[in-house]
């Protein structure tokens, strides 16, 4: 199992968190990078300069954490940079996430599309017996009239073996996937044969994103969102961005 680079390192209250040797000898600075990645259980191409000076930024996955450069010091924080008021750290969780949904083909999800080309692409996280998942769904129609793709990941909140995850597949073995997902978060029992399906990936995957609930929403430029929005706010709040770069 892949753990958070935070649940590697020994507990402590602090934000700064000792992870060098007990003897308290820094490595030398030309395998410091090495070192660190060594202790932290990542890629030596993981580490790399932070934007703030005498800090390295580590990211695994989508979770990205700062080592001091000699080794020593662990920061678990965000690094925000006041002049443009923009958080470094999130940006660069965002640009983790997309790459790990982008080992998951639409193939392995199911998936609402628009009838012409779609504005944006969700992705989310869902649960069958969630209220709100449920609410979403109810909403379908609506998301995808205004242009609002939904790719579905199955993420039963009960975990492998739960009557959660036994509904999942009984979705996923289903004939028609988009139907059986929709006759599922109405409340019906399906039932449906045996088959290999993704969900132990789709489960892994959401817990390596910090996917703390059900849905979890990951939008098209990586940002997590964490709840249900009505989809005439969450168009809105899709299209903020590029209506504030008309207006500037």
């Amino acid at each position: 199992m892949t753990y958070p680079i935070r649940y590697l390192l020994p507990p402590a209250a602090a934000m700064l968190l000792v992870v060098a040797s007990a003897s308290g000898q820094a490595p030398a600075k030309a395998d410091v990078r090495a070192e660190i990645a060594r202790r932290l259980e990542v890629k030596v191409e993981d580490v790399k300069p932070s934007p703030v000076d005498g800090l390295y930024e580590i990211r695994s996955g989508a979770e990205v954490g700062y080592v001091s450069t000699d080794g020593r010091f662990y920061v678990d924080g965000d690094v925000f940079d006041m002049q443009s008021r923009r958080n470094l750290t999130e940006l660069r969780r965002a640009e983790g996430r997309l790459g790990l949904l982008a080992k998951i083909p639409d193939g392995d999800a199911i998936v609402f599309s628009p009838a012409g080309a779609p504005k944006h692409t969700l992705t989310v996280f869902t649960d069958v017996d969630c209220t709100y998942c449920r609410r979403l769904h109810q909403e379908m129609a609506e998301l995808n009239r205004l242009g609002i793709r939904i790719r579905y990941l199955l993420y039963p909140r009960g975990g492998p073996g739960s009557e959660a995850w036994k509904k999942a597949e009984a979705v996923w073995c289903s004939t028609d996937r988009r139907d059986a997902i929709t006759r599922a978060k109405r409340g019906e029992t399906l039932k449906a044969g045996r088959c290999e399906t993704p969900i132990a990936a789709h489960y892994a995957l959401g817990q390596q994103m910090g996917i703390r609930g059900t849905p979890g929403i990951i939008t098209g430029t990586g940002e997590y969102l964490a709840g249900y929005l009505p989809a005439a706010q969450m168009a809105e709040y899709l299209a903020a961005p590029a209506v504030a770069a008309a207006a500037n």
